[in-house]
């Protein structure tokens, strides 16, 4: 049950057990970024996704807060079946009566009430006592529970309350019938020694604590959301409030997908959240699209680069055993493999593996040869893709028949139907083609789609501006699928209908994709 880590410096026990319970609020602290707002029916699919990963607890929104709000806890407590559907409210009674009444068709609904418990919340925001805040968080919480049985209480700011006091708040809620107690860094403050401590503290001081579940609740102002979260999670607490890409309030929450893996690549502590892990990058997906929140490629789990290779190192160790730079197998999260990129730092082991994967089994000479062209033109281009391996090979036909390139582009939009008009070069023939579309954007790729041997689908797309003004450049990523396979295309322009062809047909290069046969 207990496991010593005297070792580490800390004064604290690590709490072993099996069951973590994930509490997540994508849908109401992720929801408060600015941008990121959905309506009912979208976060009903995000609800979904929830349940199917196997969250046990879905905040959905804070009822008194908008119409829209309050829907949404209804109509998602009708959506989803599992998952317990909870709605936040302050620690005031006609909060706690909406809430109530946008749970009414929850087979398993909890009430979020709280209240600020720091010196900087009683004092200076609620202009109270700290005796005062005591009284109101019990009666919110003997209130709501004329409702439901299940009610958490959150103490606002317990990341700077003082110990002593924090430990009476929760000892009083709890005796109101609070079945959880929420802890919450709320802004970001702690250490994850001083969070874990103050876990322990409340553990061993308060007497009733057992009738309880203790969550954390995470910001990352300082980075240190997960690392707090964890160290809570080893001090005690059985629940962990997290949102899918951490996304959040300012700098974020506790990232799911963060505690989840760092927790299964751990198993000697023996705490698991039954998470379905092999969902999470289709998770982070939808979320990241929904909202309008782009992943940052560095991000651990589900970033676009969490497992790429462009060090000749890393990648030489990784293709002889996985594990050698990677401790997360990325079918695990839902990933097919690893990505080897190459570039200036790769090495010959990569080189030659991709050189096999297009059919080419050089011998070491042949190789040497290869890998000091290779060098030069790497060190002229940020990525090397496959076509410009052929290349290097000196297969010119075969260069002929796949190498893309776009030579025309002509689009109209307006208040018609936007049509585009593309020519493209295969090789050395040229071939056109027109179609209409939902855009300008969604007209050209139909255009070219009408033009290849293979039926691709666009997994992923993303504008972002690298300058400013009004002539500013987009750079347009794009992902592109093409049956089991996914190739990123990336291009810049100050035309962001160009770049984003550009971008799609770098993608349609990488693929291999060949010229449809003309009459087809």
């Amino acid at each position: 049950m207990f496991a010593d880590i005297s070792a580490h410096n800390l004064t604290y026990d690590i709490i072993m057990a099996d069951k973590l319970y994930i509490f997540d609020t994508t849908l109401r602290d992720g929801e408060q970024v600015p941008g990121c707002q959905l309506n009912t029916t979208e976060k009903i699919e995000v609800a979904r996704m929830l349940e199917a990963l196997g969250v046990d607890v879905i905040e959905v929104g804070f009822p008194i807060s908008s119409p829209g709000d309050f829907n949404s806890v209804l109509e998602i407590s009708k959506a989803v079946t599992r998952p317990t559907i909870c709605a936040l409210t302050r620690a005031v009674k006609k909060d706690i009566d909406v809430a109530a009444d946008s749970l009414r068709m929850a087979r398993r609904g909890r009430i979020h009430t709280g209240i600020g418990v720091s010196p900087q919340h009683i004092y200076n925001k609620l202009r109270s006592t700290p005796e005062a805040i005591i009284e109101s968080a019990a009666e919110a919480v003997r209130y709501a529970r004329g409702y439901v049985d299940d009610v958490e209480f959150y103490a606002e700011d317990a990341g700077r309350a003082d110990n002593e006091y924090l430990a009476r708040v929760v000892e009083a809620v709890i005796k109101a019938g609070a079945t959880v107690v929420n802890i919450p860094d709320t802004t970001g403050y702690c250490f994850p020694e001083e969070y874990a401590a103050k876990i322990a503290y409340l553990v061993n001081n308060v007497p009733n604590i057992d009738k309880a579940i203790i969550a954390t609740h995470c910001h990352n102002d300082l980075g240190m959301a997960t690392a707090n979260t964890l160290a809570g999670v080893l001090a005690g607490a059985r629940q962990c409030e997290v949102t899918v890409n951490g996304i959040g309030e300012r700098a974020g929450n506790t990232s799911l997908e963060e505690i989840v893996m760092a927790l299964r690549t751990h198993p000697a502590y023996g705490i698991d959240t039954e998470i379905d892990s092999k969902l999470i990058t289709k998770a982070s997906h939808l979320v990241s699209s929904l909202m309008n929140m782009p992943v940052q490629p560095n991000k651990a789990i589900v970033g676009r680069n969490a497992f790429a290779h462009s060090s000749g190192i890393h990648q030489d160790g990784v293709l002889k055993q996985r594990d050698t730079y990677e401790i997360i197998d990325p079918q695990d999260v839902g990933i097919n493999e690893s990505q080897i990129a190459l570039t200036a730092r790769s090495g010959r082991a990569a080189l030659g593996h991709r050189l096999e994967l297009l059919g080419y089994k050089l011998n070491q000479p042949e190789l040497d040869s290869t890998y000091e062209k290779f060098l030069d033109l790497a060190d002229r281009k940020k990525e090397v893709h496959d076509y410009d391996l052929l290349y290097l090979v000196g297969d010119l036909e075969r260069v002929q028949n796949q190498t893309i390139k776009l030579k025309y582009l002509q689009v109209t939009t307006g208040t018609l139907m936007p049509t585009a008009t593309v020519v493209l070069k295969f090789g050395s023939n040229e071939r056109m083609a027109m179609a209409s579309g939902n855009g300008p954007v969604d007209a050209a790729y139909a255009a070219i789609k009408s033009l290849i041997n293979e039926t691709v689908v666009l997994t992923e797309f993303l504008i972002q501006a690298m300058t400013r003004g009004s002539n500013d450049v987009g750079r347009v990523h794009t992902q592109v699928k093409c049956g089991d396979r996914l190739a990123h295309g990336y291009s810049a322009h100050t035309d962001t209908v160009r770049a984003s062809v550009e971008s799609f047909i770098d993608a349609l290069r990488v693929l291999n994709v060949t010229e449809k046969p003309e009459g087809n």
